[in-house]
């Protein structure tokens, strides 16, 4: 990948990373993390990933 394409899937990443701790924090202060375990869970995966995924393309970005 060009470090533009890296740059672009980062941003992306960013972009859901950020979107998806509003909706965790959506779901502490309503509560709904004790109403809906499975689904706190989920968005939790959701973040992992993207956060480990962001890290692999700023290493391969710092690589080239």
């Amino acid at each position: 990948m060009t470090t533009n394409e890296h740059q672009r899937v980062m941003d992306e990443l960013q972009a859901l990373i950020d979107d998806t701790q509003q909706t965790l924090r959506r779901f502490e202060t309503n509560g709904m993390d004790e109403q809906m375990p499975v689904d706190y869970e989920k968005l939790l995966d959701i973040l992992d990933g993207a956060i480990k995924q962001q890290r692999e393309h700023t290493q391969g970005m710092l690589s080239r």
